[in-house]
């Protein structure tokens, strides 16, 4: 059960610059989040219309771009709209709405990234046992654990996060209710709850991490082993654009999370919070399209 609030919301001071500033930042966020939309909506049309790309790769790769579209439609169009309006208030059940889907998303990019891994995984290592492995059970059941993954560590996190009281300041140094600047409100020893639900999905994220590493290992060795250039192209082709979105998200999210508090509010908590909520949905179509032929083939397609 949720302790008792002493407050009814809170101001988001997203970027502390002057008005005219914030309508300059809040006009190229605009037009980020409108790339992100058009080039994961892409992604999903391609994916889902062209019989070429109805395999288990390009159907997880249709699941990351959702997820994509969610998790910076969580944050952005709020800032953008609070920007152009010159307010940062909101409610508190705004505020725990947007906790949940936010940590909800994260967790599920980071399970999806992990089911991927093991998709390539099997793909290069395993390519005779593909077929029956990656059967469209198992890949449907990977989604559905990568959503559920992503419902437990978001209630999870949102029922730690605002069972704790919040004392004295409800200023939030952050353009969304970002978990590390909530607890820096919290009072004295109120957190420790909170914390130990954090090490718990941080030791899972850890897992995740563990697995994707060792994953690639294999494929690496696997592919340089390939006598052919061309495999070694095409192997190389389809597994670097997923580990850089792995490296981009992980290492931006993991220093955020897990870096000292700090009393004072600082850019770098604004920088890296930008690094794990916009770029990667805006740069993860790119990415996948420009490094991938048959992606490129169908795109091609569907704008002839």
């Amino acid at each position: 059960m949720m302790a008792n609030f002493t407050l009814s919301g809170f101001l988001l001071m997203g970027f502390s610059v002057k008005p005219e500033q914030k309508i300059i930042l809040a006009s190229v966020f605009l037009v980020l989040y409108l790339v992100a939309v058009t080039g994961n909506i892409l992604i999903i049309t391609v994916t889902s219309t062209d019989s070429g790309l109805h395999s288990p790769m390009y159907f997880f790769l249709k699941h990351l771009s959702f997820l994509d579209l969610c998790h910076i439609s969580v944050t952005v169009p709020r800032l953008i709209c609070d920007s152009f309006m010159h307010s940062g208030y909101i409610s508190l059940g705004e505020c725990i709405a947007q906790c949940f889907a936010f940590t909800l998303c994260a967790s599920a990019e980071v399970s999806m990234l992990t089911v991927m891994s093991y998709d390539r995984y099997v793909a290069i290592c395993l390519p005779l046992h593909y077929d029956i492995i990656m059967d469209v059970s198992k890949c449907i059941y990977g989604v559905l654990g990568v959503w559920l993954s992503g419902i437990i560590s978001g209630t999870m996190q949102t029922a730690g996060t605002f069972s704790i009281r919040f004392c004295g300041s409800h200023v939030i140094h952050q353009f969304f209710c970002d978990i590390p600047q909530l607890l820096k409100l919290s009072c004295s020893n109120e957190y420790i709850r909170e914390v130990r639900v954090s090490a718990f999905l941080a030791v899972v994220a850890f897992l995740c991490v563990t697995f994707i590493g060792l994953s690639y290992i294999q494929i690496f060795s696997t592919v340089l082993r390939m006598p052919s250039a061309e495999g070694r192209a095409k192997a190389f082709s389809t597994c670097l654009p997923h580990l850089a979105v792995v490296i981009l998200f992980i290492s931006t999210g993991s220093i955020e999370y897990l870096r000292p508090p700090s009393d004072s509010p600082s850019a770098l908590d604004i920088l890296l919070s930008i690094m794990y909520t916009v770029v990667p949905s805006t740069l993860n179509p790119v990415i996948y399209s420009l490094r991938n032929q048959a992606m490129k083939a169908a795109l091609r397609r569907v704008f002839q």
